[in-house]
């Protein structure tokens, strides 16, 4: 019933974790690393599509 991802998060859970990375590094900074942090996952899921398809 508290279950919001299939990881097993709960809300609070993901609350806590969003405002720790946002003392750490500060709302003006949180843009570019997410965006950093996108462009990684991205990076990684074309790694494991080129290599499932050699």
């Amino acid at each position: 019933m508290y279950k919001i991802c299939s990881m097993g998060g709960r809300v609070g859970e993901l609350l806590l974790i969003l405002l720790i990375i946002l003392l750490l590094f500060g709302a003006n900074r949180l843009p570019s690393l997410m965006k950093d942090i996108g462009k990684g996952i991205k990076a990684l899921r074309d790694a494991v599509n080129n290599d499932k398809s050699d």
